[in-house]
């Protein structure tokens, strides 16, 4: 008989480490209350249980997740994970069990809190990963590309084709300051790794040259007559204005 229980799990922060949850979820026929990660700031005076991360029960899940809900439940999951959904590991829990339930059917069950949740958060990902294709600046720093960006969801993973495939030959880097996280890109060679504290070096003459040309280009092109702040912040979000040049820096030669 399965037991809602008052117990939270504690488990790493990764994805292997959420999958042994659900593990443990199914070993002890329990649907915890919430699912945290460890050293997060959140004090509780309910029973906890820490979830070690264990490869092989990982790969076991993994397997049944594609033999019995099929591999788009699984990328959904992956791509919940990455969001930025509060609670997102009880949610991808409950839907797998769903899943485990009704089968890869569980897909279409758009009506259901769960289901529909998980892919609200998902559209909420896929959007700002789109949106940062076009909105991320690059400046050059000792002869590579690098770019600060502050996003609600973990956007890296989704940012690797585009921008490998724009700048193969380049070498260049993209930070997130939200999770403290760096995407590094080397010729063919593209990693995510955890940064703290990164600061960028002082900009050259000739980076802040381009940064006033960019800026004037931009004031430049615009026709005034058109100008519509609401049109430009739908399609452009105000809190990504911080990071973008045009709107930043002092167009004056």
């Amino acid at each position: 008989m399965l037991n809602r229980s008052n117990l939270i799990y504690i488990y790493d922060g990764s994805f292997e480490g959420l999958i042994c949850c659900v593990f443990e979820s199914y070993y002890k026929h329990e649907i915890p209350m919430d699912i945290v990660k460890l050293n997060t700031s959140q004090i509780t005076f309910f029973p906890t249980n820490e979830i070690i991360t264990d490869l092989e029960k990982y790969n076991r899940v993994l397997v049944s997740i594609k033999d019995k809900i099929g591999f788009s439940a699984l990328e959904s999951i992956q791509y919940a994970f990455l969001s930025c959904l509060e609670k997102k590991e009880l949610y991808i829990l409950l839907f797998l069990r769903m899943g485990y339930k009704y089968g890869p059917s569980v897909m279409t069950m758009l009506s259901h809190d769960v289901v529909a949740t998980i892919f609200k958060a998902i559209k909420h990902l896929e959007n700002e990963s789109h949106l940062l294709k076009g909105l991320i600046r690059f400046s050059v720093f000792n002869n590579g590309l690098a770019a600060e960006i502050e996003p609600k969801n973990f956007v890296l993973p989704l940012l690797i084709k585009h921008f490998s495939e724009r700048y193969p030959e380049e070498y260049f880097l993209i930070h997130d300051k939200t999770h403290n996280m760096a995407l590094i890109y080397k010729p063919y060679e593209a990693n995510i790794i955890p940064v703290e504290n990164m600061t960028f070096p002082s900009l050259d003459a000739e980076e802040k040259h381009f940064r006033k040309l960019w800026g004037l280009y931009y004031n430049t092109v615009e026709i005034r007559e058109r100008h519509n702040p609401k049109c430009q912040m739908s399609h452009m979000p105000k809190r990504y204005w911080k990071y973008l040049t045009e709107f930043t820096y002092n167009s004056k030669l």
